[in-house]
């Protein structure tokens, strides 16, 4: 029986080209978000980043404690740009460099994780949860997480026959929706 989890976590939109058609397909180089809730809020656990920080002798600033309220209410995988928009609309004064010390900070103490999914911006996630892995729609950009004991089970099997036991996995895959015929 094949048993699957989806969410969708985040929708990536390509600008809009001028005379109102969209870019081909792939990445944009700069993308916009928008937010979706989770279809199954019991994957997704509020993360204390500021906690975190504080156990590993990080001083936290008024800055930063901006910074770890906008990651921690994110119900995406926002890139460091996104972070620092959503940021300076809180508080004008916080810079890019001190988003991308924080994110630096944070992935150093096992916090967060970072993605480089193929063709866009490092895109960060908490690293809280269950295990899952994503699915990226490399038109729209949108982010689904999966999880399936089936592939899990297969990457398990091959290890084992090869010799080996994971340490760590990072599946993604890259798709484009179906057409409907």
């Amino acid at each position: 029986m094949l048993s699957m989890q989806l969410q969708i976590v985040c929708n990536w939109t390509a600008p809009v080209a001028k005379a109102g058609h969209r870019r081909g397909p792939g990445f944009a180089s700069q993308p916009a978000l928008s937010h979706s809730r989770a279809m199954n809020e019991s994957m997704i656990q509020k993360p204390d980043y500021e906690t975190a920080l504080r156990e590993a002798g990080v001083r936290i600033t008024r800055p930063r404690r901006v910074i770890l309220g906008i990651l921690s209410d994110a119900e995406d995988h926002p890139d460091a740009m996104e972070i620092f928009k959503r940021s300076v609309a809180v508080d004008s004064s916080i810079s890019l460099s001190t988003v991308y010390r924080t994110m630096k900070l944070l992935e150093g103490i096992g916090a967060i994780h970072r993605h480089a999914f193929e063709g866009g911006p490092s895109r960060f996630e908490p690293a809280v949860g269950e295990h899952h892995d994503h699915l990226i729609d490399i038109e729209t950009g949108d982010v689904i997480e999966f999880h399936s004991e089936r592939i899990e089970e297969l990457q398990q099997e091959i290890a084992r026959s090869l010799g080996y036991d994971i340490v760590h996995h990072r599946l993604e895959l890259y798709g484009r929706r179906r057409r409907k015929k």
